[in-house]
C-alpha cells in the first residue's frame, strides 16, 4: 500500500506540473565558441574562476588575470598528490571523489550504458550531469518543478515522450536524448551544451551563444565539467582494471 500511495502521489504531482507547462519552443541551431583552456587534460586539478565582461557575459578560466578583481573563484579543486611507484608511473595517493559517484551510479549502470551507446553521448558526461542535478536520487523534485535523476522539466519530458520522469529508465533515456540534441545544436561545444541543459537552449541563444550570466548557471557549468573530468579519468582506469582482471 505504501508503494502504491507513493506512486499515486508522484503521478498527481507530475500531472499538476504538466498542466502548468506551455508549448515547447522550436529548436534553433547556431555557431559555436571554442572550449576554454581549463578543459585540457589536467583541468580537473585546477581551481576555476569566473568574471563578467561589460556585456554581462560570464568567462571561465583556471588562470585568472593577476590583479583583476573581477575574477572570483567559483570552484575549488583539491590537487591530488602524485608518487612514483617502482615502475615509474604516477599513482594517486588519495581515493578519487568520483569513486563515490561511481558507487551510487551502479544501480543505474545498465540504463546509463545503454543510453550512452544508443545516443553516442559520453558515459562520464551523463553521470556528471546526473550527479550535479540530483545526486542520483530518482525521487528528486526541484523548487522549479524539475523531476528525477536528470531533473527533467515537464515540457522537456513531454518533448521526449517521457511519461513518468520518476522512472529511472525513462528519465535517463529522455535526459540523454536532450543532452545529445544540445551537443548537436551547439556543434559539440560541451560548455554551451551544459549551460543550455541548466538554463535552457533559448537562454544560451539569446545571450549570443555564450553562457548566460545567471549565478546558478555560472556555478553549474564548471561543476559539471570538473565532475566530467574526474569521472572520465576513473572510468578509464576502471575499464583498464577490468580488462586486466583487477
Amino acid at each position: 500500500m505504501r508503494g502504491g500511495g507513493t506512486r499515486t502521489a508522484r503521478r498527481r504531482l507530475l500531472a499538476g506540473l504538466l498542466g502548468r507547462c506551455g508549448r515547447v519552443a522550436g529548436v534553433l541551431r547556431g555557431s559555436f565558441f571554442f572550449l576554454p583552456a581549463f578543459l585540457a587534460s589536467n583541468a580537473a586539478f585546477a581551481d576555476i574562476y569566473a568574471a563578467e565582461n561589460p556585456q554581462g557575459i560570464a568567462h571561465f578560466t583556471n588562470v585568472p588575470v593577476r590583479g583583476d578583481a573581477r575574477y572570483k573563484r567559483v570552484l575549488r579543486i583539491q590537487k591530488p598528490r602524485f608518487d612514483e611507484n617502482v615502475r615509474g608511473s604516477k599513482v594517486r595517493e588519495s581515493v578519487p571523489i568520483s569513486n563515490s559517484i561511481l558507487q551510487r551510479s551502479r544501480v543505474y549502470r545498465e540504463q546509463i550504458a545503454r543510453a550512452a551507446e544508443d545516443y553516442q553521448v559520453d558515459e562520464a558526461l551523463i553521470k556528471a550531469v546526473i550527479q550535479a542535478e540530483s545526486g542520483f536520487r530518482p525521487e528528486a523534485v526541484s523548487h522549479k518543478g524539475a523531476i528525477g535523476l536528470m531533473q527533467l522539466m515537464p515540457a522537456t519530458a513531454q518533448r521526449y515522450g517521457v511519461h513518468d520522469p520518476f522512472d529511472p529508465g525513462q528519465n535517463i533515456d529522455g535526459g540523454v536524448r536532450y543532452l545529445r540534441d544540445l551537443l548537436g545544436m551547439f556543434d559539440h561545444n560541451m560548455e554551451l551544451a551544459i549551460a543550455a541543459y541548466n538554463a535552457g537552449e533559448n537562454a544560451v541563444i539569446r545571450h549570443g551563444f555564450r553562457i548566460p550570466p545567471y549565478r546558478e548557471t555560472s556555478a553549474y557549468v564548471p561543476k559539471v565539467l570538473d565532475l566530467y573530468e574526474k569521472l572520465r579519468f576513473d572510468l578509464h582506469a576502471l575499464r583498464i582494471s577490468s580488462r586486466q582482471g583487477g
